[in-house]
């Protein structure tokens, strides 16, 4: 009579859970630990030579400690939105230039995980403004030499990229600095591209328009252009998202009833 080993009864398979909004997070029966991407809401570009909106924060664990949990837990989760556009008061050539605003933050209640939302792009054309502070910073206005917004807290993205206030061509068309791109990515400077991450493209001329950074990628906003009132508004930042792991569990213990079982017909490995 062959020899069998029971059969390991506690199991639980590896469970990915995305949140594009907010929600909560079930926890399986046997996690004790889980791995985690928390990414908050890009900010808004800054109007009329604005600087493009800074990335969201970006907080991980993977590949580190797992974060600990208990089983059949309910752990609330809140994707921060994107940061709206900036607005520009008056006509063309005058003062009135506004800031976009600053994403909001996303947070994982399991371990308190917070990440910063981005920082706004600067705005400016006879009042020229740098970049605000977040999680990635916003990038300086273009008319003028502004500095883009730094990290703060540190270490969740980039500062926002530097403007020149050098004219790209023409007395009329400078670049604005990009927000700066979460997870690594670098700031853009000096150009009509947010930053990566999903950010918008800056309105460079008066003959185009920005866009708004992507949705559930944390992209900052594009940046506002000169000319005309349509494009002279800066663009909305992307919102955040939340990415949970639970690794697989195997107990490695046994039912006592089949180890029974298997000695009583004499089927238990010795």
């Amino acid at each position: 009579m062959p020899k069998l080993v029971g059969a390991v009864v506690a199991t639980q398979s590896q469970q990915i859970t995305t949140f594009n909004s907010s929600g909560t997070l079930t926890t399986g029966a046997l996690t004790t630990g889980l791995e985690y991407l928390v990414v908050a809401g890009g900010g808004g570009g800054g109007s009329r030579f604005g600087g493009g909106g800074g990335a969201g924060g970006l907080k991980t664990n993977v590949g580190g400690t797992p974060t600990p949990v208990s089983g059949s837990t309910g752990y609330a989760v809140t994707i921060g939105a994107g940061g709206a556009g900036g607005v520009a008061s008056g006509s063309t050539g005058t003062g009135g230039a506004g800031y976009g605003t600053k994403g909001s933050d996303s947070v994982l209640a399991a371990g308190s995980i917070t990440s910063t939302g981005g920082g706004s792009g600067g705005a400016g054309d006879s009042e020229s403004m740098s970049g605000k502070t977040g999680g990635s910073g916003g990038g300086g206005a273009g008319r003028f030499a502004t500095t883009g917004g730094a990290v703060s807290p540190s270490g969740q993205g980039n500062a926002g990229g530097n403007s020149s206030g050098t004219p790209l061509g023409g007395d009329s068309f400078r670049g604005a600095g990009g927000g700066g791109g979460a997870g690594g990515a670098t700031a853009q400077s000096t150009n009509s591209a947010g930053g990566n991450g999903g950010g918008g493209d800056g309105s460079c001329t008066g003959a185009t328009t920005g866009s708004d950074g992507t949705a559930n990628k944390g992209g900052g906003g594009g940046g506002g252009a000169y000319i005309s009132p349509s494009n002279r508004v800066g663009k909305s930042g992307g919102s955040g998202v939340v990415i949970i792991k639970e690794p697989f569990v195997g107990s490695n213990c046994w039912d006592l009833r089949q180890v029974f079982r298997q000695i009583k017909a004499g089927e238990w490995a010795s």
